[in-house]
Protein backbone atom coordinates (compact mmCIF):
# COMPACT_ATOMS: atom_id res chain seq x y z
CA UNK A 1 0.00 0.00 0.00
CA UNK A 2 2.75 2.68 0.38
CA UNK A 3 4.39 2.09 -2.78
CA UNK A 4 1.14 2.61 -4.12
CA UNK A 5 0.87 5.40 -2.14
CA UNK A 6 4.27 6.91 -2.93
CA UNK A 7 3.51 6.32 -6.84
CA UNK A 8 0.06 7.95 -6.64
CA UNK A 9 1.62 11.40 -4.79
CA UNK A 10 4.67 11.53 -6.98
CA UNK A 11 2.36 11.06 -10.35
CA UNK A 12 0.02 13.42 -9.11
CA UNK A 13 2.40 15.91 -8.00
CA UNK A 14 4.39 15.86 -11.96
CA UNK A 15 0.74 15.87 -13.55
CA UNK A 16 -0.75 18.50 -11.25
CA UNK A 17 2.20 20.59 -10.02
CA UNK A 18 3.93 21.44 -13.27
CA UNK A 19 3.50 24.10 -15.21
CA UNK A 20 0.35 24.59 -16.43
CA UNK A 21 -2.68 27.21 -16.72
CA UNK A 22 -3.54 27.28 -13.13
CA UNK A 23 -0.26 26.83 -11.30
CA UNK A 24 0.98 29.85 -13.78
CA UNK A 25 -1.91 32.14 -12.62
CA UNK A 26 -1.42 31.14 -8.99
CA UNK A 27 2.59 32.48 -9.61
CA UNK A 28 0.90 35.48 -11.06
CA UNK A 29 -1.31 36.38 -8.72
CA UNK A 30 1.32 35.71 -6.02
CA UNK A 31 3.76 38.02 -8.18
CA UNK A 32 0.99 40.84 -9.00
CA UNK A 33 -0.97 40.94 -5.56
CA UNK A 34 0.35 38.64 -2.86
CA UNK A 35 -0.19 35.35 -1.29
CA UNK A 36 -3.41 36.16 0.97
CA UNK A 37 -5.41 38.14 -2.10
CA UNK A 38 -4.41 35.23 -3.93
CA UNK A 39 -6.34 32.18 -1.62
CA UNK A 40 -9.78 32.90 -3.00
CA UNK A 41 -8.61 31.88 -6.28
CA UNK A 42 -6.86 29.32 -4.48
CA UNK A 43 -9.85 28.11 -3.38
CA UNK A 44 -11.58 28.62 -6.22
CA UNK A 45 -8.82 26.74 -8.20
CA UNK A 46 -9.63 23.30 -5.43
CA UNK A 47 -13.14 23.52 -5.73
CA UNK A 48 -13.11 23.33 -9.70
CA UNK A 49 -10.55 20.16 -9.13
CA UNK A 50 -12.57 18.77 -6.69
CA UNK A 51 -15.75 18.43 -9.35
CA UNK A 52 -12.99 17.46 -12.10
CA UNK A 53 -12.54 14.69 -10.28
CA UNK A 54 -15.51 13.50 -9.25
CA UNK A 55 -16.61 14.16 -12.93
CA UNK A 56 -13.65 11.79 -13.64
CA UNK A 57 -14.65 9.24 -11.19
CA UNK A 58 -18.16 8.38 -12.04
CA UNK A 59 -17.74 7.81 -15.95
CA UNK A 60 -16.29 11.41 -17.62
CA UNK A 61 -13.73 8.68 -19.62
CA UNK A 62 -16.76 6.63 -21.01
CA UNK A 63 -18.58 9.46 -22.22
CA UNK A 64 -15.62 10.73 -23.96
CA UNK A 65 -14.78 7.43 -25.96
CA UNK A 66 -18.38 7.45 -27.10
CA UNK A 67 -18.52 10.54 -27.76
CA UNK A 68 -15.22 11.76 -29.12
CA UNK A 69 -17.02 15.46 -29.93
CA UNK A 70 -18.13 15.80 -26.15
CA UNK A 71 -13.95 15.55 -25.44
CA UNK A 72 -13.36 17.90 -28.41
CA UNK A 73 -16.17 20.89 -27.34
CA UNK A 74 -14.58 20.85 -23.87
CA UNK A 75 -11.40 21.02 -24.58
CA UNK A 76 -12.24 24.29 -26.77
CA UNK A 77 -14.37 25.77 -24.11
CA UNK A 78 -11.44 25.00 -21.68
CA UNK A 79 -8.82 26.26 -24.06
CA UNK A 80 -10.79 29.93 -25.30
CA UNK A 81 -11.29 30.47 -21.18
CA UNK A 82 -7.48 29.89 -20.33
CA UNK A 83 -6.66 32.33 -23.40
CA UNK A 84 -9.15 35.06 -22.07
CA UNK A 85 -7.05 34.41 -18.75
CA UNK A 86 -3.84 34.82 -20.20
CA UNK A 87 -5.37 38.12 -22.37
CA UNK A 88 -6.72 39.43 -19.20
CA UNK A 89 -3.24 38.73 -17.23
CA UNK A 90 -1.22 40.33 -19.68
CA UNK A 91 -3.06 43.69 -20.42
CA UNK A 92 -3.52 44.44 -16.93
CA UNK A 93 -2.29 47.70 -16.28
CA UNK A 94 0.96 47.95 -14.07
CA UNK A 95 -0.62 49.38 -11.18
CA UNK A 96 1.72 50.72 -7.91
CA UNK A 97 -1.27 50.59 -5.53
CA UNK A 98 -2.58 47.38 -4.53
CA UNK A 99 -5.98 48.10 -3.89
CA UNK A 100 -6.21 48.93 -7.75
CA UNK A 101 -5.18 45.47 -8.77
CA UNK A 102 -7.57 43.46 -9.99
CA UNK A 103 -7.18 39.93 -8.63
CA UNK A 104 -8.74 36.63 -10.27
CA UNK A 105 -11.43 35.27 -7.46
CA UNK A 106 -13.11 32.31 -6.09
CA UNK A 107 -15.19 31.94 -9.71
CA UNK A 108 -12.51 32.42 -11.81
CA UNK A 109 -10.58 29.79 -10.35
CA UNK A 110 -13.16 27.46 -10.08
CA UNK A 111 -14.13 27.90 -13.85
CA UNK A 112 -10.17 28.30 -14.92
CA UNK A 113 -10.14 24.46 -13.12
CA UNK A 114 -13.57 23.01 -14.44
CA UNK A 115 -12.76 24.00 -18.01
CA UNK A 116 -8.76 23.13 -18.21
CA UNK A 117 -8.15 20.15 -20.45
CA UNK A 118 -5.18 19.27 -18.64
CA UNK A 119 -6.94 18.35 -15.61
CA UNK A 120 -9.08 15.90 -17.17
CA UNK A 121 -6.76 14.05 -18.76
CA UNK A 122 -3.88 14.17 -15.94
CA UNK A 123 -7.08 12.31 -13.83
CA UNK A 124 -8.49 10.30 -16.63
CA UNK A 125 -4.77 8.75 -16.51
CA UNK A 126 -4.51 8.99 -12.32
CA UNK A 127 -7.75 6.86 -12.64
CA UNK A 128 -6.59 3.97 -14.59
CA UNK A 129 -3.18 3.79 -13.85
CA UNK A 130 -2.49 4.58 -10.03
CA UNK A 131 -5.86 3.65 -8.57
CA UNK A 132 -5.24 3.20 -4.68
CA UNK A 133 -5.80 -0.98 -3.64
CA UNK A 134 -8.32 -0.75 -1.49
CA UNK A 135 -11.12 -3.75 -0.93
CA UNK A 136 -13.78 -1.69 -2.35
CA UNK A 137 -14.07 0.21 -5.25
CA UNK A 138 -15.69 3.50 -3.87
CA UNK A 139 -12.59 3.62 -1.17
CA UNK A 140 -10.21 3.21 -4.01
CA UNK A 141 -11.35 6.32 -5.83
CA UNK A 142 -12.17 8.33 -2.67
CA UNK A 143 -8.92 7.82 -1.31
CA UNK A 144 -7.40 8.09 -4.57
CA UNK A 145 -9.53 11.58 -5.36
CA UNK A 146 -8.37 13.22 -1.95
CA UNK A 147 -4.45 11.83 -2.20
CA UNK A 148 -4.84 13.95 -5.30
CA UNK A 149 -6.73 16.65 -3.90
CA UNK A 150 -4.19 16.91 -1.13
CA UNK A 151 -1.66 17.39 -3.33
CA UNK A 152 -2.72 19.78 -5.67
CA UNK A 153 -3.96 22.14 -2.31
CA UNK A 154 0.11 21.53 -1.76
CA UNK A 155 1.44 22.20 -5.13
CA UNK A 156 -1.56 25.43 -5.67
CA UNK A 157 0.31 26.56 -2.36
CA UNK A 158 3.84 26.71 -3.48
CA UNK A 159 2.88 27.90 -6.80
CA UNK A 160 1.16 30.96 -5.30
CA UNK A 161 4.40 31.35 -2.83
CA UNK A 162 6.61 31.31 -5.46
CA UNK A 163 4.50 34.05 -6.75
CA UNK A 164 4.65 36.15 -3.93
CA UNK A 165 8.09 35.91 -3.21
CA UNK A 166 8.63 37.55 -6.63
CA UNK A 167 6.46 40.43 -5.43
CA UNK A 168 9.21 42.29 -3.85
CA UNK A 169 11.20 41.82 -6.97
CA UNK A 170 8.63 43.32 -8.97
CA UNK A 171 7.91 46.93 -7.23
CA UNK A 172 8.83 48.11 -10.69
CA UNK A 173 5.89 48.92 -13.19
CA UNK A 174 7.87 47.62 -16.14
CA UNK A 175 9.30 44.38 -14.74
CA UNK A 176 5.69 43.63 -13.04
CA UNK A 177 4.35 44.14 -17.24
CA UNK A 178 7.06 41.90 -18.36
CA UNK A 179 6.50 39.19 -15.32
CA UNK A 180 2.31 39.22 -16.19
CA UNK A 181 3.19 38.79 -20.14
CA UNK A 182 5.90 36.06 -19.89
CA UNK A 183 3.56 33.85 -17.32
CA UNK A 184 0.48 34.84 -20.33
CA UNK A 185 2.72 33.88 -23.14
CA UNK A 186 3.31 30.40 -21.15
CA UNK A 187 -0.16 29.57 -20.90
CA UNK A 188 -1.00 30.28 -24.00
CA UNK A 189 1.83 27.61 -24.82
CA UNK A 190 0.48 25.07 -22.10
CA UNK A 191 -2.69 25.52 -24.11
CA UNK A 192 -1.70 24.97 -27.48
CA UNK A 193 0.65 22.02 -26.50
CA UNK A 194 -2.00 20.60 -24.68
CA UNK A 195 -4.47 21.10 -27.50
CA UNK A 196 -2.36 19.36 -30.22
CA UNK A 197 1.12 17.52 -28.69
CA UNK A 198 -0.25 15.52 -25.78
Amino acid sequence: MLEAWFSLVFTAFMLLGSPGPACLALAAVGATAGVKKGIPFLLGILSGLTIVITLTAVGLAALFEHYPYAKLICESIGAIYILYLAYKMASAPALSNDNDIDVPVFKEGFILNLLNPKIYASFLAVFAQFLLPYKTVTMSYLMTALGCLFVATTAGLVWLIAGGVLRPFLSEPKKLRVTRVVFAVTMVVMVVYALFFS
